[in-house]
Order: C-alpha cells, then structure tokens, then sequence
C-alpha cells in the first residue's frame, strides 16, 4: 500500500511519529511539509497514493493554526487517510476533532485516528525520550489493526472522537525565543522558522503577533544562542505538572462497523 506523510512538525517529534506509523506500510510515496508555505502537493494526485498520514503537534489542546492553514490548501480526493496528533504527555483536548474536520473539509477520508505522546517540545522533562520501545511497539500495532479493517472493507460509521466542538480557545502569546550573544547572525533561524517571525533584519528576537512558540529556532540553531525566558518556562512546568505526572497512553480511534 502507498502512504504519503502530510506532516507538521518543527522539531521532529510528531515527524518521528509519522515515520513510525508509515513505515508499517512499506512503500513510503512522499512528504508535504506543512512547516513549509510552499509544498509540493502532487503526491496526492490521483493513483500515487493509496492512503495519507497527517500529523500534527497539539499546542495547547488545538492544531497548529499554519498547519491547519496549509492542510486546508489541500485537496484529499477522498484518499483513505489516518489523523494523528502528538502531545507532550499533557492533554490534546480539541487537537484530533479539529484535524479531522479540516481533513475531511478537504475531502480525505478520515478512516482511523492517533493520539501519540513524544517529549514536550518545551518542557523536556515531561514525556523524555518518547516515542520509546513501548510507544513504537504499540503505534506499530495500531496500524496493523487498521490495515487489516482496510482490507476487510468494511462500510463504517464517523469517528467519535475526544474533544469539544466549539473548539477551546486559541491561547495568546506563548514563550518569544530570543537569542543571546552567542548568536553569530548566520540566519539559519530566520530561513527555517515556519511562521516567518524572525526577520533577516534584526535575528535576535522574534515577532510576538507572528510567533506561534514551535521551538524550531531554539533546537536548530548551531550556535545554540537561541532560548526562551527560564522564569516564564519554569511557570509553565508548575502550571501542568500534576497533569504531566503520569504516562499518557497512545490512543487509536476506528470507525464502527456498521
């Protein structure tokens, strides 16, 4: 079966992720980057794929609004397709319901859905280290449950998926990366930022109405000059320890059998 990825994922957690999933499938077709305003969308032309992972990070409880953005520029052409989303072991509260009725919007069809748990992008004490053994050993068993109803094709009902329509709010600014003296003006952080919130002109900091937290440019750069205030991080490790206290499992959503 061919599988192309449609991924969101600034630091390579939910990318991880996706690749796990897809490489059950065994013939990988091609990625659209969603962390890019320009992808290239031709995978998705009719027989070059036969079923779509889309994956994307949980910010606070909603899908990225560019990755939602960019799916939305999509067409699914009713391709079979699995929704995923990652989160830092915290909650992903409206994150699946909102990716699957933008999917669908597209005119994918939405056949299964994966909640998956890989290390916060922020707070890396919470969920370190995961995906693990156990997290790559179950993700693996999910798609092999939904490759055998596939195959089966069965006619089903719509997902019932966790979470809230209305969706929960957008939060407002989250945590600026600002670089430091360190930072030797190379500009790779300003070339790779998704939102295109740091600007060539002045690379030290990053534009508040523009930025959408993702972290890109404090794991990528090479001079690691680039962070986000240690005060306001430890805040926000208190505010969700108790949440972040126990392991979150991976969830699998399939249709009902009608």
């Amino acid at each position: 079966m061919k599988v192309a990825q449609i991924v969101f994922s600034p630091t390579g957690g939910t990318q991880r992720v996706a690749d796990i999933i897809t490489s059950e499938f065994g013939n990988t077709v091609g990625n659209i980057d969603l962390t890019k305003e320009n992808s290239n969308y031709d995978v998705l032309d009719e027989g070059k794929c036969d079923i779509a992972v889309i994956a994307v990070p949980s910010y606070g409880g909603r899908a990225p609004i560019l990755a939602t953005q960019r799916l939305s520029a999509l067409r699914g052409n009713n391709i079979k397709c699995i929704i995923v989303c990652v989160y830092g072991n915290r909650a992903y509260e409206d994150t699946l319901v909102e990716l699957n009725d933008v999917a669908i919007q597209c005119g994918f069809n939405v056949v299964a859905a994966i909640s998956a748990v890989a290390e916060h992008s922020i707070i890396h004490k919470y969920a370190t280290g995961r995906p693990d053994a156990k997290d790559i050993e179950e993700l693996r068993g999910f798609v092999k449950v939904i490759l055998k109803k596939i195959e089966n094709g069965n006619k089903s009902s719509a997902l019932n998926l966790l979470g809230n329509r209305p969706y929960k709010k957008v939060a407002g600014a989250g945590l600026l990366p600002k670089a430091d003296k360190k930072c030797n003006n190379c500009g790779l952080c300003a070339d790779i930022c998704p939102a295109q919130a740091i600007s060539l002109q002045n690379l030290k900091i990053s534009d508040s109405k523009k930025c959408i937290s993702c972290m890109r440019c404090v794991t990528q750069c090479p001079q690691a000059a680039r962070k986000v205030n240690g005060a306001m991080v430890f805040i926000a490790s208190l505010a969700i320890k108790k949440a972040c206290s126990e392991r979150k499992n991976n969830e699998l959503y399939m249709e009902k059998i009608l």
